[in-house]
């Protein structure tokens, strides 16, 4: 995991992006294109997921603004 990462969404990025990488370098025919097409996209979901996780945070509002957990 990146040194430093003390959120949620920062784990979650360096999580994803380091799997995304590693499995698009394995499954591509190039892998370095696979390897940065997957970090980038595995990054992007791991911080969306990341954020969703935060103990404090509201994951959901409806239109007037108010918190609906699940």
């Amino acid at each position: 995991m990146a040194l430093g990462a003390n959120s949620q969404p920062e784990k979650g990025t360096a999580v994803g992006g380091q799997g995304g990488a590693a499995i698009g370098a394995a499954v591509a025919n190039d892998p370095v294109q696979g390897a940065v097409v997957g970090g980038a996209d595995c990054a992007v979901a791991g911080a969306l997921i990341g954020r969703a996780n935060e103990p404090d945070r509201c994951p959901y509002r409806d239109r007037y603004g108010k918190c609906m957990r699940k």
